[in-house]
């Protein structure tokens, strides 16, 4: 692959924004040597780049989008972050609607019900 088809498509990444996955970890000394004691794993979005998408367009050659204005282009980027705002949203209500029922007996021997939630 040459080096411009490589600048191509991280152009055209950058201009359509992606999502990275971040793993942070925490360590402690434990009987003199250290040990991982936490690990979490993130996805982070990074949004649309308008500049980006400007030299992207500005290859183009039908010139449909050479002739938005700086304005029209930043509407497009704000209906883009929105879009992909609302789809983070999303995820979040249904990761937090998921429950877990437990039926456990107690000592009475009645049933009891339990919902946690999953994090």
């Amino acid at each position: 692959m040459e080096k411009k088809d490589k600048i191509g498509e991280a152009l055209l990444k950058v201009a359509l924004g992606y999502q990275v996955a971040e793993v942070t970890e925490e360590y402690a000394e434990v009987d003199g040597t250290l040990k991982l004691t936490k690990r979490k794993k993130t996805k982070k979005d990074v949004p649309p780049d308008l500049k980006a998408v400007q030299m992207l367009l500005s290859g183009e050659s039908d010139g449909g989008f050479l002739q938005w204005t700086d304005e029209e282009l930043e509407l497009e980027k704000a209906k883009l972050l929105s879009a992909l705002k609302e789809a983070e949203e999303k995820t979040v209500v249904q990761k937090t609607t998921a429950k877990k029922t437990t039926v456990k007996k107690s000592a009475t021997g009645k049933s009891v019900t339990s919902k946690n939630r999953r994090k």
